[in-house]
């Protein structure tokens, strides 16, 4: 089992290399990078590669390690305890009633291998990672409201995102292969944009790259654009038919593009380019 890349999304062969390495090693993929660099993505086009079924767990602030393993419901079953019914009595009796099976706990059970993603995982608590030590290492976990130990019957291909926004602990650095996306290259970019826009005008996509990696240098940026924002952009730029011209400056400095909303995402960076701008059109 080895994937060799998709016809929807461009993978180089340094990602190749990871994805595969960790499937030898059965170790988790860590995988970092910027936004928008096609992390969460990866996990997606492996998955249907290697035809696997997709759990995902989107991890946010308030996300605890237990929820990925299973929830008991304690509330609903005092409620179910105060009614009268014989059903609800019957309910009660068994615990299993009450008992929530977290994304693991249906990654481990499943009847097939199956690909795993823990998407943003650096937003979670910092004991999070750490909480998930030993159940990604042994493939199993216990269950103490019904004295049950759910083992895994195949080991799921794990993805792990991070967009860098804290450190991981050590000890759990040392359980995942690791790799980051670097940003594309020109190349590069221009190979995942004819994924996504196949019949766009290589003119057009020039000008729209060159303004694109103009803005994306510019110094003092506080959020660099994405690979994401530079789709998004060039979408619109063809639904609102912008001409090339639009695209291009006459003396080859930088200009504000159109919709540069869809690029820049915050009133200072806007405001820092404009002003870049026009300091360009004041030394004419």
């Amino acid at each position: 089992m080895k994937f060799q890349g998709s016809d929807t999304y461009v993978a180089t062969q340094d990602l190749m290399l990871a994805v595969n390495a960790a499937i030898t090693l059965q170790r988790p993929l860590l995988v970092k990078g910027e936004p928008g660099t096609g992390k969460t993505m990866l996990a997606e086009e492996v998955a249907a590669a290697l035809e696997m079924p997709l759990l995902q767990w989107h991890v946010k602030s308030t996300t605890k390690a237990q929820q990925g393993l299973y929830e008991y419901d304690a509330v609903s079953r005092l409620r179910d305890s105060q009614l009268a019914d014989a059903d609800s009595a019957r309910k009660v009796r068994d615990i299993r009633n009450y008992i929530v099976q977290g994304v693991l706990w249906q990654a481990f059970t499943a009847e097939q291998p199956v690909a795993l993603l823990i998407d943003e995982i650096d937003k979670a608590d910092i004991e999070f990672p750490n909480d998930l030590l030993r159940e990604l290492d042994r493939m199993e976990f216990y269950v103490y409201e019904t004295r049950e130990l759910v083992k895994a019957r195949h080991r799921p291909l794990v993805f792990i995102t991070s967009n860098n926004e804290k450190d991981l602990p050590d000890a759990f650095l040392r359980r995942c292969f690791f790799h980051y996306i670097k940003f594309p290259d020109a190349p590069t970019m221009q190979a995942i944009v004819d994924v996504h826009f196949p019949t766009l005008k290589k003119d057009l996509l020039g000008a729209a790259l060159k303004t694109f990696y103009d803005v994306r240098n510019l110094p003092g940026l506080k959020k660099k654009p994405s690979t994401s924002e530079l789709l998004d952009w060039l979408k619109l730029l063809v639904a609102e038919d912008i001409p090339l011209a639009a695209l291009h400056s006459q003396d080859e400095k930088v200009a504000v593009p159109p919709l540069v909303g869809a690029l820049l995402k915050n009133e200072q960076d806007v405001t820092l380019f404009e002003k870049l701008v026009f300091m360009q059109r004041q030394h004419r």
